[in-house]
């Protein structure tokens, strides 16, 4: 199945979006990680596309989405939880499900523990908490923070699969995808990844964006946790805390997987389906 593709106009900048599946199912958003786009979802959107309504969106400053002009306030939790309610605005969508990886979780989290709250139905979390470990910052910021050049996209997705091997198990179609839908040209013709450098001042100017157990706590909305069982993000004890406080969450473990899982295979898509339906009731 192609997914259909379009861009949404909302306050200051344009919003990419991938969509599967009718147009009057309910809807599911999927929100990606913090240097990645929507396109990472392609085979799980398809896998949910004959019941839900599946929207990828591409975060600005990632994918076709717009770049900020000003990245000190719009890379940051609440800028982005701000465009993704935007975005449903646009979309005319009251009510979604939310599935999110890595940086699409800690949005998902801001966006249930605020007043749009009950914007969701529910939410799973892949591979992320309110806290992030100092290691596992300097780690993705020694890969993000300076983009890599490449000649061309096999060298590009050579790198893919070494940076992201934590994924876990995936098609070579898989990262044969990744490397198409995660590189750009750049003014001398070579490539690079498909992302504004400037996403990793958050680190620097929005230090707090990573520390939110105060927010998680008032969390009311029917929630479940993916983790990887070597994944430095989502340590075991930040996720044993989350299953204590606030919405405590059931948790499915992926034994095979780092941070982040790529929800790609059909176990992994099966399992999506009944979390997704053990959290509607």
């Amino acid at each position: 199945m192609t997914p259909g593709s379009r861009f949404i106009a909302i306050p200051d900048h344009e919003i990419h979006i991938t969509e599967w599946g009718a147009p009057d199912a309910p809807a599911l958003v999927l929100w990606h990680g913090l240097a990645r786009t929507g396109r990472d979802f392609d085979e799980l959107a398809a896998g949910l596309s004959e019941h839900w309504r599946v929207i990828c969106p591409d975060t600005i400053g990632r994918g076709f989405s717009s770049w900020a002009r000003n990245p000190d306030a719009d890379y940051c939790l609440d800028a982005y939880a701000g465009q993704a309610l935007a975005l449903l605005d646009a979309l005319g969508i009251e009510q979604t499900a939310w599935l999110d990886t890595s940086m699409g979780g800690i949005i998902g989290m801001r966006i249930a523990s605020g007043p749009q709250a009950p914007r969701l139905k529910s939410l799973i979390v892949n591979d992320i908490g309110p806290e992030l470990p100092q290691p596992a910052i300097d780690r993705i910021l020694a890969y993000t923070g300076t983009p890599p050049v490449f000649a061309t996209v096999a060298e590009a997705e050579a790198r893919l699969r070494q940076v992201y091997l934590p994924f876990g198990p995936a098609e070579d179609v898989f990262w044969q995808r990744m490397a198409e839908t995660s590189v750009r040209r750049r003014d001398d013709g070579s490539l690079t990844l498909h992302y504004d450098p400037r996403i990793v001042r958050q680190f620097e100017v929005h230090p707090e964006d990573f520390f939110t157990w105060d927010q998680y706590e008032t969390i009311a909305t029917p929630m479940h946790l993916f983790r990887g069982a070597q994944s430095d993000l989502l340590t075991q004890d930040i996720a044993a805390r989350m299953q204590t406080y606030g919405p405590k969450p059931g948790l499915t473990l992926f034994d095979d997987c780092g941070h982040a899982p790529s929800l790609s295979q059909p176990r992994a898509i099966a399992t999506v389906k009944q979390v997704l339906c053990d959290l509607a009731g």
